[in-house]
């Protein structure tokens, strides 16, 4: 009975161990990319543009389609946005195109050049005023006739 009490009191810990370093941490989104990357609306029905985003995450599976429930979608500033704006979504201001939850999007009015769609994580926002700061996000360019 000795040698079986002392066998399961070494094997709890063992067990313990393992099971906490197969967790191994969180996965964790880790890069966005958009596509198409550049399209011009146009060249779509309605002038509706349906952008798809992938996710590259930490762990596997990677990479993966993103929906609506994984990640945000805004239009604003890309990468090479003006310093300071980029990945920063438009707020209350019109930047000449729109894009919804599910990643369409489309040209305002009668507006004419190229705007910045976002998709990814964003930030709490601190004003409302403001758009969200994307943390982790890609960026794709639309052009509007």
């Amino acid at each position: 009975m000795t040698r079986f009490a002392s066998l399961s009191s070494l094997a709890l810990p063992l067990v313990a161990a393992l099971i906490m370093s197969g967790c191994g941490g969180t996965r964790e989104l880790q890069k966005v990319t958009i596509s198409p990357a550049a399209a011009d609306a146009k060249n779509f029905q309605k002038g509706q543009v349906p952008f798809t985003a992938l996710g590259t995450f930490s762990k596997p599976p990677s990479p993966v389609p993103l929906t609506s429930h994984d990640i945000v979608w805004c239009a604003g500033g890309g990468p090479q946005a003006t310093p300071g704006t980029s990945g920063m979504c438009a707020g209350n201001i019109n930047v000449g195109v729109t894009v919804d939850q599910n990643g369409v999007a489309q040209c305002v009015g009668t507006f004419q050049g190229t705007g910045t769609i976002l998709a990814g994580t964003a930030l709490p926002v601190m004003n409302p005023d403001v758009g969200q700061q994307m943390k982790i996000f890609g960026a794709a360019q639309l052009t509007c006739p």
